[in-house]
């Protein structure tokens, strides 16, 4: 990622999980049909902080697989996890603008999780048009959409418990959500952010390119179980609503986060975070 935009160890350990069981299942099977297809093995993890992402592909399609990951901190490279039975990982301490759209001619695949809505509408472009000259596939995952809800939980089992809308913040909850949004939208090291509308703008992007797309949902899910990671996105949701109100708005912001917080203390409460999964392969061609 660019140095704007900086995701520590800490925080990608929290999220892998969550990530992982948020995934759409759904785009597995056209992706290992075109894999075993056209004989591909080589991957591009764009953005791949401690790998995270290769740990959740790795074992979910064909064998015979070499893996280019690249990101601007070397501090998360240096920690990458590599999952048993892997080989063939070369990880590279690059930009995206520069290296990473360079290495998309030597790949099959790109890859990349939570990371459209931090790219600029030129930078998506330069991706789609690289992609396109190598014929090679694109899935990108957990992309935020633009939508959060709160729920009350009547008990701490958020499997079983039967839930409803928590009606006391609403409004304030409609204020943080804006805000977040709109920050969303800021540079964060590629140029302005596309923000929720990324995966949307991409599937268009691919599809004027010739591309087959499949677009899933894969919300955040969050119970009591995932308190840590919660209170991790509260401040953040909090920092990022008090850089872009007004000064008149802080003290509700910071009461609105206060409430939310000693709701995830109690245990009772689910928050659904939304976000997508998009599949882009290239057109169907004659296998030689």
């Amino acid at each position: 990622m660019s140095p704007r935009q900086h995701f520590d160890a800490e925080w990608l350990r929290l999220r892998e999980s969550v990530d992982h069981r948020s995934r759409s299942s759904d785009l597995l099977l056209p992706l290992q049909t075109d894999w075993l297809t056209y004989g591909w093995s080589r991957i591009l993890d764009l953005g791949s902080g401690t790998g995270s992402n290769l740990r959740y592909l790795a074992p979910r399609i064909a064998t015979d697989q070499e893996w280019t990951l690249i990101d601007s901190d070397a501090s998360l490279l240096a920690a990458v996890d590599i999952p048993e039975g892997v080989q063939g990982i070369r990880c590279v301490h690059g930009d995206l603008a520069d290296e990473g759209i360079n290495l998309i001619k030597e790949t099959d695949l790109v890859t990349g999780s939570a990371l459209l809505d931090l790219v600029s509408h030129a930078w998506l472009e330069r991706l789609v048009c690289a992609v396109e000259t190598a014929r090679c596939g694109v899935l990108f995952g957990l992309t935020y959409s633009g939508d959060l809800q709160w729920f009350h939980v009547n008990t701490h089992d958020t499997d079983h418990s039967e839930t409803r809308p928590l009606p006391d913040d609403h409004s304030d909850d409609t204020l943080v959500r804006q805000a977040l949004n709109q920050h969303q939208l800021l540079d964060k090291g590629l140029g302005p952010a596309l923000g929720p509308t990324a995966s949307a703008v991409a599937e268009t992007l691919f599809k004027a390119a010739g591309y087959r797309t499949w677009h899933r949902p894969s919300p955040w899910r969050l119970g009591s179980g995932d308190s840590r990671l919660v209170r991790r996105l509260l401040s953040t949701w909090e920092a990022a609503a008090l850089e872009i109100e007004p000064s008149t708005e802080a003290h509700r912001i910071r009461e609105w986060a206060d409430r939310r917080r000693e709701k995830v203390d109690s245990g009772r409460f689910s928050l659904v975070v939304e976000h997508l999964d998009l599949l882009a392969l290239p057109p169907d061609r004659q296998v030689v």
